[in-house]
């Protein structure tokens, strides 16, 4: 039997989609530019498309390639949302004049273990540092959770913005959200639970990669971030 006196919680469930991948950067770091993606493969949309619930409400970053994202999961057959808002707080880190340099020339000139392009507070010249990132983030999660309480809610944005929402859900220290790897079309999983008084998070799944058994779709694997690899010699 339920219990009257105990406070009733509302569950808030967050699915966060990254954009396709970025074919045409040229090697380079492009942060807020607006640039499209790559839809092609229509067996990756398919799979994400089958764990995506049907009767959700749709937000998508402010940058092309989350749109683009969103028509190639539609064009599998999911139902298309009525409407989709742009949230320009859920656009990529705008990283300054460090976008258009050269990706890895940037990323080997890091300290060994760099978990992303700089500290968490070191803003890019000209541009912002991961905590302006974050704040922005957390304030749009913070609205939406009030407007589509009980919903769910589907996000299609970026790594870095992925990686803040995970960052909140882990109770607000958003330098461990830089921790996981997000990758192109991977599905993050966040539950916000409200009740009087009292809010929480769950992470049912980050990074999901339903198309992942089939080889052939390894090129959805992109980099979330600075990845160094250590060239690995034969004996």
């Amino acid at each position: 039997m339920s219990n009257p006196d105990k406070p009733a919680f509302v569950a808030t469930r967050w699915w966060w989609v990254r954009h396709a991948p970025v074919r045409n950067d040229g090697g380079n770091i492009y942060g807020q530019k607006d640039i499209a993606c790559d839809t092609s493969d229509r067996e990756v949309f398919e799979a994400v498309a089958k764990i995506l619930p049907r009767h959700a409400v749709w937000y998508a970053s402010s940058l092309m390639r989350t749109h683009q994202t969103a028509e190639a999961i539609w064009a599998t057959g999911f139902p298309k949302p009525s409407a989709m808002p742009h949230v320009i707080a859920f656009a990529e880190q705008h990283l300054g004049q460090w976008q258009g340099m050269n990706r890895a020339a940037f990323l080997a000139s890091r300290p060994v273990g760099s978990h992303w392009f700089a500290d968490i507070d070191e803003p890019a010249p000209g541009g912002e540092s991961f905590m302006d990132l974050y704040n922005r983030v957390r304030g749009a999660i913070d609205r939406i959770n009030l407007e589509q309480a009980g919903n769910d809610v589907i996000a299609v944005a970026h790594g870095g913005t992925i990686k803040a929402a995970v960052g909140l859900a882990l109770g607000g220290q958003a330098e461990r959200g830089l921790a996981f790897d997000i990758d192109n079309c991977s599905v993050t999983r966040l539950d916000h639970f409200a009740s009087p008084g009292h809010t929480s998070w769950r992470l049912p799944m980050v990074n999901q990669q339903p198309w992942i058994a089939d080889a052939r779709h390894a090129a959805m694997h992109q980099p979330a971030g600075p990845e160094i690899v250590p060239e690995t010699k034969l004996a």
